[in-house]
């Protein structure tokens, strides 16, 4: 048969194994982890929904190999609790019987024992075991190993990965990338032992040679064995891609796959997992050069998730396989997608860290597109709704085009409602950030399923009582949205042009364009507003940002957050917080102090951007409640809040019809 996506479906043979195709699931941290380390129901249906999308090897992680020197909260394989082992199997008969490879990252974090503890004090209570004695940059001592306790890491990681074949995976990944305890040993940032340990390239990679020639003799001959690197650390005093390219070559003669990752968990967060301001496929180069040098397969990560940059990745030879975290977060069907020719019905990923930030905050996952991550076992499949109902979907934004596919999906007769001439709402305003462009496309990418769904859509339609009347809809799901707040500042005109027209409110502008004085003034500093000034940045644009709360974008997450004040300073965006805006006429922007009313502030610029916040349309939604015996308040309109609830709502919203 003819292929859309010909290289990306080809198998691959690894060891004794088969890929059923070029796709793989990246290892991303379980759920519920049990007390003594064990996978929980929930975790397996996390995994389990990546295998049964399609992916050719899906990979649990982390194991944490040697709980005496690294207490890190994650999965333990061991024989010592009784039930543990069954809890893998289970674990590994998931992910096995759809086909795919079930694998399983062996890790040791080293010195940042306790990453993920969500009470951030115990870590305190650890020892940071390292290969040198240093004190970390977050004041936290680090003692370095002793040879005998490396002896002992090795033999663990040979025990863990006989357990782990023993479960049923089929597949077994070495993490020495990331600036976890193997990374950390070949790093000279680090590694400053003065034994066989330390010192030269070949003795740095002597402790990771070590860890797989000893899980290679536990788990045999032909059994895959993938090794995860980082191809440069990205931080000055580490290892760059020349002594990238010599650490593959090195471990080409103990794994069957090099999985070529990138940065340090210390020095580049935003590098390891590329960040919105990053290109999608900007570490695919390490792996690109790597590949050159080895004589096998070549996995290259960060940030993938279009069919069609992946298929040209595999068909150029820049790299054999393509690894997917956070992209099969957003959509665990790509693989399936890419098979059967429809490229242009994956969700992408949104790069918007929520699935990240859950972790650390509740031990949990969840995406901001997909609202069955993390809640698997509650059910993957749409079922056919016993009862077939005409529904009426009123608004056209995100929460309603999701609302809509999904009663669709169960068998509904779906006619959605939209007042504007466009499909999206406000999420077509994100089109005008090149960094925020996912968004928009997610709108479009429901729009052409809703067509294909066969949902009735009204363009221009302003539904009310009286539209509504004689229709006979049996339920509706009500999405309007939410509505500007509106301009907090008293305008004084002081120049040939009125002052309203300085003034633009962040969506419109976004919508309508417009060109802005050279030195603008963006008024609220929560998520939206630190966005819009980058954005205008970017673009050359000297920016004052002026906000009301005590600090920058407190409704970021907490993995984005960072990255974003670190855009505003790269950009040199002057950012004022505790400010109130007062009064503008055209030139000058008057904000005072918020504890000290008196106290006044000046901000000069030809135009203000206001991103103070937006409301709930409730009053317009609860004027609709009569029109349908069922009806359903869903998104902003219930209270603003943000994509990742819009979604969870309306799709649990359609299925309880």
């Amino acid at each position: 048969m003819q292929r859309k996506y010909p290289h990306l479906a080809e198998p691959l043979a690894v060891g004794r194994a088969l890929l059923k195709n070029r796709m793989v699931s990246a290892p991303l941290g379980a759920t519920d982890i049990t007390a003594d380390g064990s996978p929980g129901p929930r975790t397996s249906g996390f995994y389990e929904l990546r295998a049964k999308g399609g992916a050719a090897a899906v990979t649990a992680s982390e194991l944490t190999v040697h709980p005496a020197t690294d207490g890190s909260q994650m999965l333990h394989l061991s024989l010592k609790n009784p039930g543990q082992l069954a809890a893998f199997t289970f674990l590994a008969d998931a992910i096995n019987r759809h086909g795919a490879l079930a694998s399983v990252e062996l890790s040791h974090s080293g010195q940042y024992a306790g990453t993920y503890m969500v009470d951030k004090k115990s870590k305190g209570e650890l020892h940071q075991w390292g290969p040198s004695d240093w004190t970390r940059p977050d004041g936290m001592p680090v003692k370095a190993l002793a040879v005998e306790q490396l002896q002992d890491i090795v033999k663990a990681y040979a025990e863990a990965a006989s357990l782990a074949k023993r479960a049923g995976f089929r597949m077994v990944m070495v993490h020495a990338g990331h600036t976890w305890l193997l990374n950390q040993f070949l790093s000279p940032f680090f590694n400053h032992r003065k034994d066989r340990y330390g010192g030269s390239l070949e003795n740095r990679a002597r402790l990771a040679v070590e860890v797989l020639q000893a899980v290679r003799e536990a788990v045999g001959p032909g059994f895959p064995i993938e090794c995860r690197i980082s191809g440069s650390e990205f931080f000055e005093g580490g290892y760059d891609l020349d002594d990238g390219v010599r650490i593959a070559q090195i471990f080409q003669d103990y794994c069957d796959i090099l999985h070529v990752s990138a940065g340090s968990y210390q020095y580049g967060f935003s590098i390891t997992h590329p960040s919105q301001f990053r290109p999608h496929g900007c570490n695919v180069f390490l792996a690109e050069e790597i590949k050159r040098h080895l004589r096998i397969p070549v996995a290259t990560v960060g940030g993938l998730s279009d069919p069609d940059q992946m298929e040209e990745i595999v068909a150029s030879g820049k790299a054999d396989i393509v690894v997917m975290g956070r992209g099969l977060l957003a959509d665990p069907y790509i693989p399936r997608k890419v098979l059967a020719g429809h490229g242009d019905d994956v969700n992408k990923c949104l790069r918007c860290f929520v699935c990240m930030a859950e972790r650390p905050a509740t031990q949990t996952r969840r995406c901001a597109i997909n609202p069955l991550i993390g809640r698997e076992i509650e059910g993957t499949e749409i079922e056919p709704a016993p009862v077939k109902r005409k529904v009426l979907v009123v608004g056209g934004g995100i929460a309603g085009l999701v609302a809509a596919c999904t009663a669709a999906k169960r068998g509904h007769q779906v006619t959605l409602a939209e007042k504007g001439g466009a499909l999206g709402g406000i999420l077509l305003a994100e089109q005008a950030l090149p960094f925020k462009r996912e968004m928009y496309e997610l709108t479009q990418t429901y729009a052409r399923r809703a067509a294909r769904l066969g949902v009735e859509v009204l363009l221009d339609t302003e539904v009310d009582a009286a539209w509504a009347e004689g229709r006979d809809f049996d339920a509706a799901i009500l999405a309007l949205g939410s509505a500007a707040l509106g301009s907090p500042l008293k305008l004084t005109d002081s120049s040939t042009t009125p002052t309203a027209a300085h003034v633009h409110d962040l969506e419109d502008y976004y919508l309508h364009g417009g060109e802005l004085a050279d030195e603008v003034i963006v008024l609220g500093a929560g998520l939206s507003g630190v966005e819009c000034a980058i954005g205008l940045a970017e673009q050359g644009k000297t920016v004052h940002l002026v906000g009301a709360d005590p600090e920058l974008c407190p409704d970021a997450n907490i993995r984005q957050r960072p990255i974003l004040l670190d855009k505003l300073s790269e950009l040199k965006i002057d950012a004022q917080v505790g400010l109130f805006g007062q009064s503008y006429d055209g030139q000058t922007l008057r904000a005072s102090e918020a504890g000290d009313p008196a106290a006044w502030h000046e901000f000069k610029g030809g135009d203000v951007v206001l991103a103070v916040g937006r409301k709930a349309r409730a009053d317009a939604a609860k004027a609709l409640l009569e029109i349908a015996p069922l009806t359903r308040m869903v998104g902003d309109c219930l209270r603003p809040a943000n994509v990742t609830t819009a979604v969870y709502e309306a799709y649990h919203a359609a299925l309880d019809l």
